[in-house]
């Protein structure tokens, strides 16, 4: 079925089946039947059907075998009368209904909220939905690494049929979410997706069920697992979206591409695409502040600049002229005096991000790093649980987990300082400093054999970094000595050592 023909139906029946659940043209083609509410689904083989489509009214004829005068059948006739008889399907919103005019590209990802979908029928229903987009919104405006828009912007598609390649040229967006919610029992169902503005092809999509118990405490916890799932579902679609590009667009994706060389270790190039941020946007305080970092972190991991900090010093003085409220300028800033050995220095920088934004994992989780390496340990440990929670999915729990495991082992919790070890590789095989930590921990519990399979994948991914340099930097990452007193030099000296070719 064309897009034409889809677009112009006064009535689209969708018939699920084993077959079509899983093929993406028939869930395209439900989905844009759906916005334009002409949607008339119906099961003819028991199933699943897609998360998105299991709180829509659908007619049950997996029994059917022709009878005319059955009730399921001549149910789903009604509903197919009534659509084809109601009209022409309502338009699209026109740029002059919904006014705000094509904005321009930015350097950081746009999402637009449209209204939620109620599917109870039910006024509070209504309300709930209203209200869980401007809280969604709320949270997700926290972010300064995110536009997203205001809910007047959308207002306008409330009632009328979605084309999202046009909502998103209007609108100036990158991505548009979705969802309806619906009683289910005893209980309330909410379901979400992101959705490609420019494409219409659904990258994600996720039902939360929670019991009517409270609902405006429903709604709180709702508010946050939407948020933090979409979050770092737009987080991943980033990175992937800018290592996939063969040439940065914009400054804010050489800030992504410097972050990723960061944690895989390659320091050149993390410093080189922070200068190409600051070359596309010389007046964007993140490319400043991410630059700064860059040449901290090669100081850190044993590979500066021989004049790295002057050179910072002045990228940070330049980022916090230019924006220095700004919470991405903030953490930045503070990850750069962290990696430079400072973290008292860096602190203020961290606690103003968070404070600016508490819903914001890297704020947490930068916050915690610092914590950690100022001793200040149970305070690291909250920060690094709240910054999981806040994004479960973050392609950054890596270090999240790697951090925690830091405060365990400052604690004598070597068992929870293994386990947080094994998901942090498991996640990013070739994290350095997982990988240094994990042969600590394992030559510390007695597992030799792990402790050495740990270093010898740090020296085929990192062959650059000897045991010198690796000892510097467990020194560096000492917490005001709580890590040296547990004899974490000594213990990674021994892994090494009994590596082939380890002992020097």
């Amino acid at each position: 079925m064309t897009e034409t023909a889809l677009r112009s139906a006064k009535a689209v029946v969708v018939l699920w089946s084993p077959r079509s659940v899983v093929s993406r043209w028939v869930r395209a083609e439900a989905t844009l039947a759906d916005r334009n509410r002409t949607l008339v689904p119906c099961t003819i083989e028991p199933c699943d059907r897609p998360i998105m489509f299991e709180l829509t009214q659908t007619a049950e004829l997996s029994h059917w075998q022709g009878e005319p005068d059955d009730r399921a059948w001549q149910a789903f006739l009604t509903d197919v009368r009534r659509l084809v008889g109601r009209g022409a399907p309502a338009a699209v919103p026109s740029a002059t209904v919904a006014p705000p005019p094509v904005a321009k590209r930015t350097t950081r990802p746009s999402l637009a909220v449209l209204p939620f979908t109620n599917r109870s029928g039910l006024p509070e229903d209504e309300v709930f939905a209203t209200g869980m987009v401007e809280d969604i919104i709320d949270a997700l405006s926290t972010s300064r690494a995110l536009r997203v828009l205001a809910s007047g912007a959308t207002a306008a598609y409330r009632k009328a049929a979605v084309d999202v390649a046009e909502i998103g040229h209007v609108l100036g967006v990158r991505y548009l979410m979705e969802g309806n919610v619906r009683r289910v029992g005893d209980a309330l169902r909410v379901t979400a997706q992101l959705i490609e503005a420019a494409t219409g092809a659904i990258l994600w999509t996720q039902k939360f069920d929670r019991p009517l118990t409270d609902l405006a405490l429903l709604q709180e916890e709702l508010v946050i697992q939407v948020a933090a799932q979409l979050g770092s579902q737009i987080q991943r679609l980033e990175i992937e979206k800018t290592l996939r590009g063969q040439e940065t667009a914009t400054a804010y994706e050489a800030c992504v591409r410097s972050t990723i060389a960061m944690t895989r270790g390659d320091h050149a190039t993390s410093v080189a695409e922070g200068e190409r941020a600051v070359a596309i946007a010389p007046d964007y305080g993140g490319a400043h502040a991410c630059l700064a970092t860059a040449l901290c972190g090669a100081y850190q991991y044993g590979d500066p600049d021989p004049d790295w900090w002057r050179r910072a010093q002045s990228h940070i003085a330049r980022a916090l002229a230019l924006d220095a409220r700004n919470s991405y300028v903030q953490i930045w800033v503070g990850m750069a005096y962290y990696f430079a050995g400072r973290p008292a220095a860096a602190l203020p920088f961290l606690e103003g991000a968070v404070a600016s934004s508490p819903d914001d994992s890297v704020a947490r989780q930068a916050r915690g790093i610092a914590y950690c390496a100022l001793g200040r340990l149970d305070e690291a440990l909250d920060d690094s649980l709240a910054a999981e929670a806040l994004a479960p999915n973050s392609p950054s729990l890596h270090n999240i987990l790697a951090t925690r495991a830091l405060v365990h082992i400052a604690q004598g919790r070597l068992d929870l300082a293994r386990t947080a070890l094994d998901q942090s590789r498991r996640l990013m095989p070739i994290y350095l400093v997982s990988l240094i930590h994990g042969a600590v921990v394992s030559q510390m519990l007695g597992d030799e054999a792990d402790a050495r399979a740990a270093v010898l994948a740090l020296r085929a991914h990192h062959p650059a970094y000897d045991r010198e340099r690796c000892l510097e930097i467990l020194d560096r990452q000492g917490m005001t000595g709580a890590l040296t007193a547990s004899g974490t030099g000594a213990a990674f000296t021994r892994a090494w050592d009994a590596t082939p070719d380890g002992a020097s």
